[in-house]
């Protein structure tokens, strides 16, 4: 009991001189390991071959992943608060390196739902506590910059699958010597991949460890050299009172800013999931042949993956200057712009063709790092992340959505390997319509009444 005493609140308030730019870094560490959810296409057909199974049924296993995600972080937020970052952090951790040692069990045993249950519900919550764990923190920390700052770290999620794809890659090659890390067609046999997932595992926990014990919270009336406050209460939408998450989920602004979460996410998945055979069906020719090769096309999903991280930073960091009402009117208008350009001139060019889905891409990144300095401004640093995690139930629904448009249309017009642009035109054009709602919800967003703020600070001190 002493020594896991360490994780509370009261243990990891920053002395002074305490450097801000610390937290960054460790809130980093676990995002940039909890990332690792967008490589899991990696060894998906090892997979696939290893269980006898169909794609579904093991893409089944990250739905379940994202879906735990929303519901865990809308569950365990106020905890959260409650018990501060590094508690929530290692809490994360010891489920995220959990989720794959269950996963190797059920890999090794020839059990599918052990792996559902692994990797998807346990990894799932540490998903969801991991992701969550650093918000509020970081927007106490930096309450002149928190796009910024929350840019920094939530970058690290998207860039996650950068390092684990590439890294997944060359320990399948080690453990198996039939194992090719350059071939995407390649595949690993069960022993490569139990000892795959248990190697990351281990690796994920020592990292996220260092986030764990390097996370800090701000003293009590802490403010950064030069920031004034009173600046704050000049800038449109943005509180200087308090709401609870009890009180948030009663707003009409906290349902505007869930639709709108729920739009460009389901949009920005609309890509994302169906990436690498998109591209490939675009440039299809009369004779079925795709003019994109498999090997250009998975590089296409290495690029969606760097506009994706770096959306996260660049867009959330604008949002500093320009707004946060501002910035999603461009998500989501310029998104409009960028999907019918996509549906109807996309296919005339490949360069055209990436450069409109690297943009919306992008914003897909900024959105979600946006997303946690737009409940600031609305909602104020009382129990911003809890709030959030009620928000990212968005996600979970946009997970579902938005592969269910996608493949729905696609299903309708033909089998895989025969598709053309043709055929992806009216789930476009969906889209377009998804992202027309989401503006329309942003432009209603309004300062939150008074009668939802905190009477007394004397519950907003104790949670600090």
């Amino acid at each position: 009991m002493g020594i896991l005493s360490v994780l509370d609140r009261e243990h990891t308030v920053a002395p002074p001189g305490y450097s801000r730019w610390l937290i960054p870094p460790a809130a980093l560490a676990v995002h940039l390991c909890i990332g690792q959810a967008y490589a899991t296409s990696v060894y998906k057909t090892s997979l696939v071959k290893h269980f006898d199974a169909s794609l579904t049924s093991v893409g089944v296993v990250f739905s379940i992943a994202i879906v735990m995600l929303g519901l865990s972080a809308a569950i365990g937020g106020t905890w959260v608060e409650r018990s501060g970052p590094r508690k929530a952090m290692f809490v994360s951790a010891c489920f995220w390196a959990t989720g794959f040692g269950v996963g190797a069990l059920g890999i090794g045993t020839g059990q599918l739902w052990l792996l559902y249950l692994g990797y998807g519900v346990i990894g799932g919550i540490g998903l969801g506590i991991g992701y969550i764990s650093p918000v509020s923190t970081l927007i106490k920390w930096f309450p002149d910059r928190p796009g910024l700052a929350t840019g920094l770290a939530i970058m690290g999620f998207g860039g996650g699958a950068l390092l684990a794809s590439p890294l997944s890659r060359q320990l399948l090659g080690a453990y198996d010597s039939g194992y090719d890390p350059n071939n995407s067609k390649s595949v690993a046999d069960g022993h490569a991949l139990v000892l795959l997932f248990v190697t990351l595992g281990l690796v994920y926990f020592v990292i996220m460890m260092f986030g764990v014990f390097n996370i800090r919270v701000p003293a009590e009336g802490w403010k950064p050299d030069g920031f004034d406050p009173s600046k704050v209460k000049q800038k449109a939408l943005v509180t200087t009172s308090n709401v609870s998450a009890a009180n948030a989920i009663k707003t009409p602004q906290f349902w505007l800013l869930w639709v709108v979460l729920l739009c460009n996410v389901t949009a920005g998945i609309g890509i994302l999931e169906q990436a690498s055979p998109m591209i490939q069906d675009f440039f299809r020719g009369a004779g079925g042949t795709s003019t994109v090769a498999v090997a250009a096309a998975a590089g296409f999903v290495g690029v969606l993956s760097i506009f994706n991280m770096a959306g996260r930073f660049v867009w959330s960091s604008t949002s500093d200057v320009i707004g946060r009402k501002p910035i999603y009117a461009v998500y989501l208008g310029v998104g409009i712009v960028a999907y019918f350009l996509l549906a109807t001139i996309g296919h005339n060019s490949t360069a055209i063709f990436v450069l409109l889905a690297a943009v919306i891409l992008s914003f897909y990144g900024g959105g979600f790092a946006t997303v946690p300095a737009y409940l600031r401004d609305l909602f104020g640093t009382y129990q911003v992340g809890a709030i959030h995690g009620r928000l990212l139930t968005a996600w979970s629904v946009a997970g579902v959505v938005g592969p269910l448009i996608i493949n729905g249309f696609l299903d309708r017009e033909g089998k895989p390997g025969t598709l053309t642009a043709e055929a992806y035109r009216p789930a476009l054009f969906t889209m377009v319509g998804v992202l027309a709602i989401g503006f329309i919800a942003n432009l209603l967003i309004r300062p939150v009444a008074a009668k939802f703020h905190e009477k007394s600070t004397s519950s907003v001190e104790a949670a600090k």
